[in-house]
């Protein structure tokens, strides 16, 4: 099984409710495919750069999961038949992004300090 990461963008017009569904949905088609759930963030409402079918913000979720990749083209055509998402991003994840997540879940520090140069004085 391979690691990927899922950015998606709903409609912003979605009810927190059916944001929730629409999210449930995505994790239940993971799940039911064999795969499994690793993390999931809802960003929320962002602005976009520039409109999107004529909109100006969009509800922003990102799931990471491992699966095999003959799963993906499914889940695709599936996420291309959902009205509700505007658009959507799958990446497939080397070692070091896996690892760079997991210590981001964890709330571990991402970045190394920078080590004291400077001499002490006597």
């Amino acid at each position: 099984m391979s690691s990927y990461e899922l950015m998606v963008i709903f409609t912003p017009v979605l009810s927190n409710e059916e944001f929730k569904a629409s999210t449930k949905k995505l994790k239940q088609f993971i799940t039911d495919n064999e795969g499994e759930i690793v993390g999931e963030d809802a960003w929320g409402l962002k602005s976009f750069a520039y409109p999107i079918d004529k909109k100006t913000t969009g509800l922003y979720y990102i799931m990471e999961y491992k699966a095999a990749t003959s799963l993906n083209a499914k889940f695709q055509i599936q996420m291309n038949r959902d009205e509700s998402i505007m658009r959507f991003m799958i990446t497939s994840l080397d070692k070091h992004a896996v690892a760079y997540n997991s210590r981001k879940r964890s709330g571990e520090k991402t970045v190394k300090p920078i080590a004291n140069t400077e001499k002490e004085e006597a």
